[in-house]
């Protein structure tokens, strides 16, 4: 891993919650926990010229979190979050912003030759020019290197998507993490609905040529599919302040673990510990105990 980089790349944006606003969207998210476990991170997006853009590049140097962060003529994103009886957030995202224009320039082609493993989602390709720039990063990242992992983490948003990004970006992926809603709505949208979960995952598995099929299920627990095997993890009892990222915690820290060499299961179940903790705080950052990034 020397020299080598974990990218989330997309949106970075201000959730604005019932107690106040927190720096959010999933690439920060992704990238900020993989750095809790002690791998080099870095995320990639675009900010305004404001205070909320200046307070994102504060925030994020606080953290001691690497970014590359272009300041483009749009505002700095944010997202109204209202949380239901059951701390499951609803979201409001605000469009035509910073992270919608997110341009290619020659410091992100030199970033993306030395990334590891990059995670992007579909929000931040609802516009063409944050789209292209991550098809084009992901032309620019080593071919040769059979174990880097591009991680398609579908994040399906307020309708911020089409049958041909996710399309393009499963073909483009070799990891895939997706939710048994998101899985819902993907079977219906390619016209397989109406059998089991599972094999639904099987079929994406082996249409996709995928090394691992992430798929989440809330508090029915959890699965990763590797060709010819599944692993499930219950999901841990506990108290929920906010779910606010906990999707985000979990990405990290699996492909966190992989990356150090642990195997698919020792990785699971460290990500399923991880989200479980990050469920019990308020916000999608909070800093992890040492038991679970060791």
């Amino acid at each position: 891993m020397k020299d080598k980089i974990v990218v989330g790349m997309g949106e970075a944006l201000w959730d604005v919650l019932p107690e106040g606003k927190k720096i959010g969207g999933a690439p920060a998210n992704f990238a900020y926990h993989v750095s809790q476990f002690g791998l080099d991170s870095c995320v990639v997006s675009a900010i305004g010229e404001d205070a909320l853009g200046q307070e994102i590049l504060d925030n994020f140097n606080n953290k001691e979190l690497t970014y590359n962060l272009a300041t483009v003529p749009y505002p700095t994103g944010t997202v109204l979050v209202e949380l239901d009886q059951n701390g499951v957030p609803q979201y409001d995202i605000k469009e035509n912003v910073a992270w919608d224009n997110i341009p290619f320039t020659p410091e992100l082609e030199e970033l993306a030759s030395r990334t590891k493993a990059v995670c992007f989602g579909s929000l931040a390709q609802r516009n063409i020019v944050s789209r292209t720039t991550i098809s084009r990063f992901l032309d620019a990242m080593p071919k040769d290197d059979p174990d880097t992992l591009v991680v398609f983490d579908v994040n399906l948003r307020q309708g911020f998507y089409t049958k041909e990004v996710l399309t393009e970006s499963m073909e483009r992926c070799n990891v895939l993490k997706i939710n048994d809603e998101e899985l819902v709505t993907v079977s219906r949208m390619f016209g397989y609905p109406g059998i089991d979960l599972q094999d639904k995952c099987w079929i994406l598995l082996g249409k996709y040529n995928l090394k691992m099929l992430i798929l989440t299920c809330g508090i029915n627990g959890s699965y990763v599919f590797t060709p010819g095997n599944v692993s499930f993890q219950p999901t841990p009892v506990v108290e929920v302040a906010d779910t606010v990222g906990a999707g985000d915690s979990f990405t990290a820290a699996f492909i966190s673990s992989i990356l150090k060499g642990r195997s698919v299961k020792e990785a699971h179940h460290t990500a399923v510990e991880t989200s479980a903790y990050v469920c019990t705080q308020n916000g999608a950052m909070p800093v992890l105990p040492g038991h679970l990034t060791a």
